[in-house]
């Protein structure tokens, strides 16, 4: 009976704080309240597409070349604070977007959170802004919705970067994102691990190769953790696990015909780098970079490696690189 009546105590206590933060949390995070901690909030911009205001961030002159970088899951335009201004030196108008549901997009209930929403939504985002054409750049799950605009827009691509991009299902299998798909469960948990600093580095040092692991400072934990703490944040992260369909994308790889630059970190341990072979082998025009001692998201542990890179392979009209660069990387093959 002790022990029973300990674990109602416990079920008790627990479903009390489940309780408490459902029903103290805001419903939206206010740009305006926290713009003056948003890096480069004086390159913010709000737009309407299809009725949600959409957030953005644009670095260079409205004259050059437009390349519109897309953030992965959970992420925002801060996963290009330090690229983004480096590729519009470069001679590039630089935009890079928040996902809706994400960073200080709109996070509407009403929205279905797919990738091929996500890759729509970006397609008009591009009309409203009076783009015809672009380079894009996806990170992770925003290399999922790229995949996913090129190949259902390729009028619109004009060359594709994929950064150790989600090309299939397999994240699913992650325990976490198997645990939130459970109904109950997900709405429960979901709060708690978005709000936890403690969580969050956790996860950061399992993104991050080791040799990278000075950049997870309490200012970039923040910067991932505030667009999101919120109802409607919370909703977005549940609601995009759930509607996770990307096996279209492996399958579906080789009709893309636009000149492909891959780039993996050699120690990523959330997307494995068998992802980055079998995009380069399923795409004509591709070529496959691998950075040395880097994780996850290049971007942010190789930015000048990765600024090279990129606007090397878009200022070349056939879209080459050269392995110049030593041993920081090597170039698995150029296009075939």
């Amino acid at each position: 009976m002790k022990k029973r009546n300990l674990a109602l105590a416990v079920g008790g206590a627990v479903g009390a704080a489940v309780a408490v933060k459902l029903l103290t949390r805001p419903d939206t995070v206010d740009f305006e309240k926290v713009a003056d901690r948003v890096a480069h909030s004086d390159h913010s911009h709000f737009v309407n597409v299809d009725g949600a205001r959409v957030h953005y961030q644009e670095f260079g002159h409205a004259s050059d070349p437009p390349m519109i970088l897309v953030h992965g899951y959970t992420a925002s335009v801060y996963v290009w604070k330090t690229v983004a201004p480096m590729l519009a030196e470069e001679g590039f108008r630089v935009i890079a977007i928040d996902l809706l549901g994400f960073g200080f997009s709109d996070k509407p209930r009403a929205f279905d959170y797919t990738i091929q929403s996500q890759a729509r939504m970006i397609s008009r985002f591009m009309s409203r802004m009076g783009i015809g054409r672009a380079v894009i750049v996806g990170s992770s799950y925003g290399g999922a919705v790229s995949l996913s605009l090129t190949l259902d827009y390729p009028e619109i691509v004009e060359k594709l970067v994929l950064v150790d991009a989600v090309c299939n299902d397999e994240p699913k299998n992650h325990p976490i994102l198997r645990l939130a798909s459970v109904p109950g469960i997900g709405e429960s948990l979901t709060p708690f691990l978005i709000d936890s600093k403690m969580f969050l580095k956790m996860r950061m040092q399992g993104t991050l190769a080791k040799a990278n692991h000075e950049l997870i400072t309490d200012e970039r934990i923040e910067s991932v953790r505030r667009p999101l703490s919120a109802a409607d944040g919370h909703h977005a992260v549940l609601a995009t696990s759930r509607n996770w369909h990307a096996d279209r994308l492996e399958q579906d790889a080789h009709q893309i015909d636009q000149q492909t630059l891959i780039i993996w970190g050699d120690q990523d341990t959330v997307i494995p780098i068998k992802n980055g072979y079998k995009l380069h082998e399923d795409i004509l025009h591709s070529r496959f970079v691998v950075l040395k001692d880097c994780g996850h998201v290049p971007q942010e542990e190789k930015s000048e490696l990765f600024t090279e890179l990129v606007s090397e392979f878009c200022h070349d009209k056939k879209g080459r690189i050269e392995s110049r660069i030593g041993e920081e990387m090597r170039i698995v093959s150029a296009e075939k």
